[in-house]
C-alpha cells in the first residue's frame, strides 16, 4: 500500500546544499519505492534577506559571512562542487551566458522575487511544475550565473520552465502574493526552520540537511510505517 506524503522543502535558490539535498532526497524517494507517494512543495527561506538588488560577489560574501580566507573559500567551493557532481547536478559554470563565452563571476542575489514566482507556480500550475521551475532556477544561478534579482531574467526563466511569461510578470507585481510569501517565511521561522534545506513531512516530521539518499529513504519508510499505525 502506498502512503501519501506532503513534503514541504524549505530552501533558497542561493543555497548549494539545498540543491544537493534536493537531488539526494529525490533519489531517496526513488529508493523508497512504491511504499511512499510524495508530493513536493517548495517553501520560502531567504539566506540573505538584506542582500541589495545589485548583489555581491560570492567569494567576498562568503569570506565576510564565515570569516574565511581565500584558500578556505576555494576549499569550501571544491567540496560543494564535488557534492553536486555526485548527485548529478554540477554547480560549475556551464558556459551558457547571454553575454557570450566569458565566464561571469559567481554572485549572491536577493531571492525574494524567486520565492514569489515559486509560490505563484505552485498555485497556478501545481507541485510538479513548481519543482520544474525550482530546478530551472538552480541551473540559472549555479550553472549559468544569471542575475536572479533581475525581473526580466526571472520571467525568461519561467518561460524556459514552460510557464506563462506574461502571467509571471504580473505575479511579480502582485501585492497579495508578496504578503503570502512573507507569511510563509514567518510560518517557517515560528515552526523552527532556522537552516536549509529542511524537509517537513505531513506537517509534523522534520528532516534537515543534505543527507545521503539511503538515509532519506529509511526515514520516509519509517514515517510511512508510523502513519499507517496511527
Amino acid at each position: 500500500m502506498s502512503h501519501p506524503m506532503i513534503v514541504d522543502i524549505w530552501s533558497d535558490v542561493m543555497c548549494p546544499w539545498c540543491l544537493v539535498g534536493w537531488r539526494s532526497f529525490a533519489e531517496g524517494v526513488r529508493l523508497a519505492g512504491s511504499d511512499v507517494e510524495v508530493t513536493i512543495r517548495w517553501m520560502p527561506f531567504e539566506l540573505n534577506p538584506q542582500m541589495p538588488p545589485e548583489g555581491k560577489l560570492q567569494a567576498e560574501h562568503l569570506a565576510k559571512t564565515y570569516n574565511r580566507g581565500e584558500d578556505e573559500i576555494a576549499a569550501m567551493r571544491a567540496e560543494l562542487e564535488g557534492a553536486a557532481e555526485r548527485v548529478g547536478f554540477p554547480i560549475s559554470w556551464q558556459g551558457q551566458n547571454e553575454n557570450g563565452g566569458e565566464e561571469p563571476p559567481a554572485m549572491m542575489w536577493n531571492t525574494f522575487d524567486c520565492h514569489k514566482l515559486l509560490r505563484w507556480a505552485l498555485a497556478a500550475y501545481g507541485p510538479a511544475e513548481q519543482t520544474k521551475l525550482k530546478e530551472t532556477m538552480f541551473a540559472a544561478h549555479f550553472q549559468q550565473r544569471r542575475n536572479m534579482a533581475d525581473r526580466d531574467v526571472l520571467v525568461a526563466i519561467c518561460e524556459e520552465a514552460g510557464l506563462d511569461g506574461k502571467a509571471a510578470r504580473k505575479a511579480l507585481d502582485d501585492e497579495a502574493l508578496e504578503l503570502a510569501v512573507r507569511a510563509e517565511e514567518e510560518r517557517g521561522v515560528s515552526g523552527g526552520i532556522s537552516a536549509v534545506p529542511t524537509f517537513v513531512i505531513n506537517h509534523k516530521y522534520m528532516l534537515q540537511g543534505a543527507q545521503e539518499p539511503e538515509g532519506f529513504a529509511s526515514a520516509l519508510l519509517k514515517i510511512a510505517s508510523m502513519e499507517a499505525a496511527a
